[in-house]
């Protein structure tokens, strides 16, 4: 490729984000490649259509980009440094003003986001058998029936029901949970589940199945949820004209109700210290090829987390990721002060 083709490349692209209309030979060279005529950017573009980065609606309009396309206009953003359009004290004020939960923190965050991109935001908290735990609580609601409430760090509570094999007593369903959330405080349920057992069953003969039963218990749920999603900005897509065809919005709220494709998205960025951009048919759950998401690790309150951003092909991509940039950046300074 030529470096006037992937001028002319980076051109229609960025017209088409600006714009919404496809951009013609006269367009290009009248607002963004001086010195050529536009026969010569119409002959440029008939061959890049031919290499798959445009395609025309009409047989008289001008192009539109492809996926292929705006991944190298995302190479491009990504590779350069880019124009601070943000404001970002602002930002940094509302992050780091914050004194609520982590919880309460992500949900904020995904609004923040989803409000500077008009796209949708999400926040995934890893999983929980990862996550540093500070306090485990057993709470008997019945005979056999008891609720667990787990305390992560950072103040994220998670709670799960399960019942017992056998009656259990108060006073010793109370012993069994100290001895539960001394073991675990300050460890991941990944460090601790191997020993767990032996320490907590030390001295509890008489309830030995109930000790093992619980600690199963309290290892399928932790092992089994793989993430706490949170997410903001659904109502921003329906001004989008992008999602104004129906199936397109039912793909994406689909996405965030299902979980499951996200938490696949989520997993390949959750470990990566830089950003993820998936376009178009890059990302590989079924409806989402005429959608691009883009994922950033992120630490608020110490944890990791991953931060995120779906919208259409057609986003602005320089603004989308100049705001998870520096929310990511700020949660880290957050996390330090």
């Amino acid at each position: 490729m030529t470096e006037r083709q992937l001028s002319i490349i980076l051109a229609v692209v960025y017209d088409y984000i600006m714009t919404g209309e496809p951009a013609g030979s006269r367009t290009i060279v009248r607002k963004y490649i001086k010195g050529i005529s536009p026969a010569t950017v119409r002959n440029e573009m008939a061959d890049l259509e031919e290499l798959g980065y445009f395609y025309q609606p009409h047989a008289s309009s001008g192009r539109l980009p492809t996926a292929r396309a705006y991944r190298l206009y995302v190479e491009s953003v990504t590779s350069r440094a880019r124009s601070h359009s943000l404001d970002e004290a602002d930002i940094r004020s509302e992050i780091l003003g914050s004194k609520s939960t982590i919880e309460d923190l992500l949900n904020q965050v995904t609004r923040l986001m989803a409000r500077l991109t008009n796209c949708v935001a999400v926040a995934a908290l890893p999983t929980l058998d990862d996550a540093e735990i500070q306090h485990i609580d057993l709470m008997l609601m019945g005979s056999r029936n008891v609720l667990a409430l787990i305390v992560l760090k950072g103040g994220l509570v998670n709670h799960s029901q399960f019942t017992l094999p056998y009656d259990v007593e108060p006073s010793m369903l109370e012993e069994l949970s100290r001895r539960i959330s001394t073991f675990a405080c300050g460890h991941s349920w990944n460090d601790v589940r191997g020993t767990l057992y032996k320490y907590v069953a030390e001295g509890l003969n008489d309830a030995q199945e109930t000790c093992r039963a619980a600690i199963n218990e309290l290892d399928k749920f932790l092992s089994e949820k793989n993430y706490k999603f949170f997410s903001s900005g659904a109502l921003h897509v329906l001004e989008v004209p992008h999602f104004q065809t129906l199936s397109r919005l039912q793909t994406v709220l689909s996405l965030l109700e299902q979980e499951k494709p996200l938490a696949s998205m989520v997993d390949k960025c959750r470990n990566s210290k830089s950003i993820k951009i998936a376009i178009g048919e890059e990302n590989q759950t079924e409806g989402m090829e005429d959608n691009s998401m883009i994922l950033i690790p992120a630490r608020p309150r110490q944890q990791k987390a991953v931060l995120g951003i779906i919208g259409p092909m057609r986003m602005d991509y320089e603004r989308a990721i100049n705001v998870l940039e520096t929310v990511a950046n700020t949660l880290e300074a957050e996390s330090r002060r």
